[in-house]
């Protein structure tokens, strides 16, 4: 896990035998949601529960970067899910062709609503070459989502600080959580689908402005709001002050995006990110007790 180096030759034959097309039929077609993530349940491979996800520092990776990747997969955000998919290897060239870009790891995150879906958090393991590309094939796009006007963006947090192993952490260096969604923050976790979900012991409600304090000592933490006509973006920020509620809990880390803004607004988050700066921080905990019940 971690190890390689992303290139564009890898990705054309991935995308040649698994798809039966070439990079630029993938990244030009219409393809449906359907047609994309092809998964009809939950991976065994991005199953939650009483996993930790690691990113190590290694010969070949001495300065890892953890960067979570976590996109809304209910209903309304086909688009931006599709958009991420068909541009990845955009995406990662652009990285690497920046020397200032040092070890970046990717963990791919679903988010849905934990209070409704089947399987509202999927998360992948930290990789930097073309197994980036196989997990997040392996995403189920349940496209469900309640009536509630929000889902678990907080389940990416949450994640990210109780079930991740950081080498970075051990450097003085925060990790990296990109949100992507069309709806408002929400509120809190509930504690009981959280548990079932994670095995972890919860007896009381994540409430998320206690875990923002708490995930910003170890990530910068960034949501993206996706406005596209596939998104219930324009609705619901009419209706329900979805910017102002994200401007409040995030202020600059939050930023509303296109489906062709949606790639160059990724990467230029990671290259502010993912430099050879130390972040005024030190580690409170060590990787050995970064799972934590609750």
């Amino acid at each position: 896990m971690g190890g390689g180096v992303w290139n564009s030759v890898s990705f054309s034959a991935y995308t040649t035998n698994t798809r039966g097309v070439s990079i630029d039929d993938f990244e030009n077609c219409n393809y449906t949601t359907q047609e994309i993530f092809k998964s009809r349940e939950l991976a065994p491979e991005l199953d939650p529960y009483n996993v930790l996800r690691e990113c190590c520092d290694s010969e070949e990776h001495p300065n890892s970067f953890p960067i979570i990747l976590a996109p809304d997969v209910t209903g309304s955000m086909g688009g931006a899910a599709r958009k991420v998919a068909q541009k990845l290897n955009t995406l990662m060239t652009e990285l690497y062709s920046d020397s200032s870009i040092n070890d970046p790891e990717f963990c791919i995150m679903a988010i849905g609503d934990v209070a409704y879906d089947d399987a509202p958090i999927q998360i992948s393991q930290f990789e930097s070459d073309i197994r980036i590309a196989e997990q997040l094939d392996k995403v189920y796009f349940e496209g469900g989502g309640g009536g509630n006007g929000y889902e678990s963006y907080s389940a990416a947090w949450y994640m990210g600080l109780h079930h991740c192993a950081l080498d970075c952490w051990k450097r003085g260096k925060k990790g990296l959580i990109i949100t992507l969604g069309d709806e408002c923050p929400n509120p809190y976790i509930p504690a009981r689908g959280l548990s079932k979900i994670t095995g972890d012991n919860l007896e009381a409600n994540v409430e998320t402005i206690d875990l923002l304090e708490k995930v910003k000592e170890k990530f910068n933490v960034y949501h993206l709001s996706v406005n596209d006509k596939e998104s219930s973006y324009e609705y619901l920020n009419r209706h329900y002050n979805i910017d102002e509620k994200w401007k409040k809990l995030l202020g600059d880390n939050y930023k509303v995006v296109t489906l062709d803004s949606l790639i160059p607004v990724i990467v230029d988050i990671i290259k502010e990110n993912c430099s050879n700066s130390i972040e005024n921080f030190v580690a409170k905990e060590t990787s050995e007790n970064n799972c934590i019940s609750w």
